[in-house]
């Protein structure tokens, strides 16, 4: 019954490991995760033949905002075209980050030395994005870290898909959770939130509607505090967050959240349907 609601599977930190990562999904009972491609030319290609190999994938494609100022100059023509040609699939990972905006983020090992686009060139890649989403009804998933404003320009001055579009890994306050859901926001849960720590986010979470409710891990990025999955680390600055981990997030939550577990995966499966199906 496990939904994991955002992933990059493609990436290939964890191409070596995949036969063991689908056995490991199997054992906690995965029914569906959704794969986010972020570059048409990069990882595209490889979220497709993911969905082909296996059947729990939802694949979703789009231009993340740190690959806005890398982007083909024929995107939008390789956007149409893959989005046209897989009516399963959703737009994403689309979104804004002003994170990658500041002093001294060029040399962050995490980024790889990839050049960052200026707020407003973000904001016109994901409004285009999101408008074509909004045009055929299709899901979005976006990134948003620390660009809620500018956000929030968008999504009141685009289209948006009438079945809603899913806030990823929401690092927002709890005052922004309304607001966002009446804009026909989902958010999700991520592996990282179960560091107590997060207090901020983690309150945010109590007050999400249950019927915008997801999880996710984002692997291979945001491993849990203490994994019950691990994985090698092959990448400098990267983050070995194994997707089975899927599982803390969802206990996780239902303690936070005071529910009965089995009652919280129901509601998070009927939610990501919803969304994604």
């Amino acid at each position: 019954m496990l939904y994991d609601a955002h992933n990059h599977l493609q990436f290939e930190e964890l191409a070596p490991h995949l036969d063991q990562i689908a056995a490991d999904l199997a054992e906690i009972g995965l029914a569906g995760a959704v794969v986010n491609g972020t570059h048409p030319d990069e990882d595209w290609d490889d979220v497709a033949t993911l969905a082909e190999r296996f059947d729990w994938v939802i694949p979703s494609y789009g231009v993340h905002p740190w690959d806005v100022a890398v982007r083909p100059d024929d995107w939008q023509l390789k956007f149409v075209h893959r989005l046209e040609s897989d009516p399963r699939a959703a737009v994403g990972e689309i979104g804004l980050d002003r994170w990658i905006l500041e002093p001294g983020r060029a040399n962050d090992p995490v980024l790889c030395g990839v050049p960052a686009a200026p707020i407003e060139e973000q904001m016109e890649v994901c409004a285009w994005q999101l408008r074509w989403a909004a045009d055929h009804n299709r899901a979005a998933t976006i990134h948003c870290v620390r660009a809620w404003g500018p956000l929030q320009e968008v999504l009141r001055s685009t289209p948006i898909p009438a079945k809603g579009f899913l806030l990823h890994a929401f690092g927002g306050s709890p005052e922004q959770v309304t607001e966002f859901a009446r804009l026909g926001a989902y958010f999700s849960f991520n592996t990282s939130l179960i560091d107590p720590r997060k207090t901020r986010q983690r309150n945010a979470f109590k007050v999400v509607p249950p019927d915008r409710l997801l999880v996710e891990t984002d692997a291979p990025a945001f491993p849990p505090p203490e994994p019950a999955y691990s994985l090698p680390s092959t990448k400098p600055g990267s983050w070995q967050n194994h997707p089975a981990n899927l599982q803390l997030a969802y206990a996780d939550l239902a303690i936070l959240r005071g529910q009965e577990p089995t009652a919280l995966e129901e509601s998070v499966a009927e939610n990501t349907l919803r969304l994604f199906a």
